[in-house]
């Protein structure tokens, strides 16, 4: 079969080219920096950070929200997409996968990056309370990673079937392959057994999804503190991880359609169908967004009244404001005309998003742990306020750069769209024009 083989021929991996070696070999560079930075944080302690009794999470915990966020990304495409049967989708569910789980993978790390004696891990599980809301979030990670990372190799097994024939030529990769596909034949009783195991992880993930950002989002309601103390923040911190996966899909997206040429896979119609979803997510967010600072800036409290000065005019407002209009109110107008949703534009947007959302997850972390109801007496003046050394940053941008090299370094031995359901779906095609031909 001519389009089979053609299927299969642009889609198995690829080896790195000049610039994708480049871009390897920067990912390693920054990522050995930041080693090098947390080894002198580990052995100095967190003083050398600026993290104190104020600021006592930072910019760590900020990238973890943000780590968090973007992990939702696996659930939105690849589960309730595809369980709504959204077809036009099945070019991303394995990008949205890969993201999913490198996004976890380094939320996970960034949580023991922040630990001042990460040797202490074990008492978490020793001594850990189930009252704890600590407690919820690491189970509810652990199990979100171990779904994710089913949701990633289960669709995987006919594709490794089929890479495992089209490498014969590479005895080693073949081989690798050969296991990876658990003796995969296609047969009635696998296939059987295969959509039943995908649509249960599809199911599975959902629920875990929202649970692992509702429980961080009461890491933080259930503190109390002035910009915390809301009830809404288990919706407000799901609207905005939609948004912050969405953006990162369709940068990855653009991203790999052009190194690996799949213009004819990932075509200017996926682009539009994701500009208008981030269209919706936005709106939903900004929603959510309105409630969040209209609700305290009505009850005046004199602590809220001090916090939302911060962000809407004090030390805080150009970067809240750019956050705001950059990072959702400017995609939202750029992405409702039909040539702002073309690849580049959708692009661009989409980093306007991802980066919005980190300084987002920045501005809900920083000011308010450093307006407590409660203020701490008796520290120096400078504890008072809060910007990350030039070491924070340096761990911070390793821990994306780590996330990147993730992505990279997957897609270097995964096909970054599903061979096996391309080829279900040019099927069925062939088999409905042939029936309207037939009539």
């Amino acid at each position: 079969m001519k389009d089979y083989d053609k299927i299969v021929q642009d889609l198995a991996p690829k080896k790195f080219g000049f610039w994708g070696k480049i871009w390897v070999t920067l990912l390693c560079v920054i990522a050995a920096f930041a080693m090098y930075a947390y080894y002198q944080q580990l052995s100095q302690g967190l003083v050398i950070t600026h993290m104190r009794d104020y600021s006592l999470w930072g910019v760590y915990i900020s990238n973890f929200v943000f780590f968090v966020a973007i992990s939702l990304v696996g659930s939105l495409v690849t589960a309730i997409l595809r369980l709504s049967g959204a077809n036009w989708a099945t070019p991303l569910t394995r990008i949205s996968e890969v993201i999913a789980v490198a996004a976890i993978v380094m939320a996970g790390l960034t949580i023991i990056i922040d630990m001042g004696r990460p040797e202490r891990f074990y008492n978490l599980f020793i001594h850990g309370r189930l009252q704890s809301p600590i407690i919820w979030d690491v189970l509810v990670i652990t199990t979100y990673l171990f779904i994710s990372l089913l949701l990633l190799f289960f669709p995987l097994l006919p594709d490794f079937s089929i890479l495992k024939k089209y490498f014969k030529d590479k005895p080693k990769l073949s081989n690798w392959y050969n296991r990876l596909s658990l003796k995969w034949k296609g047969d009635d009783r696998q296939v059987k057994i295969y959509n039943k195991s995908i649509y249960t992880l599809s199911v599975l993930i959902i629920p875990v999804a929202f649970g692992i950002h509702t429980v961080t989002a009461w890491l933080f309601a259930t503190t109390y503190r002035p910009g915390w103390d809301s009830s809404n923040f288990g919706p407000y911190f799901i609207a905005g991880a939609f948004v912050a996966g969405a953006g990162a899909v369709v940068s990855v997206m653009f991203v790999l359609r052009k190194a690996y040429h799949l213009e004819d896979y990932i075509t200017d119609f996926h682009f539009d169908k994701m500009g208008k979803l981030l269209v919706l997510l936005c709106l939903v967010y900004l929603y959510f967004n309105v409630n969040e600072y209209l609700v305290p800036a009505y009850k005046t409290t004199e602590e809220e009244a001090d916090h939302l000065k911060e962000l809407f005019v004090g030390d805080y407002a150009p970067m809240f404001w750019i956050v705001i209009v950059f990072g959702l109110i400017v995609p939202v107008i750029a992405l409702l005309f039909k040539k702002g949703r073309k690849p580049l534009p959708v692009f661009i947007i989409g980093l306007f998003v991802v980066v919005g959302a980190w300084w987002k997850r920045y501005l809900i972390v920083t000011p308010t742990l450093l307006h407590p109801f409660l203020p701490v007496e008796g520290v120096p003046k400078e504890w008072h306020h809060y910007f990350p050394t030039g070491l924070e940053w340096t761990i911070t941008i390793g821990t994306l750069s780590g996330a990147l090299l993730i992505i990279t370094l997957l897609f270097r031995y995964l096909p970054v769209i599903p061979i096996h359901e391309t080829i279900e779906e040019l099927e069925a095609k062939h088999q409905l024009k042939a029936q309207k031909n037939e009539k």
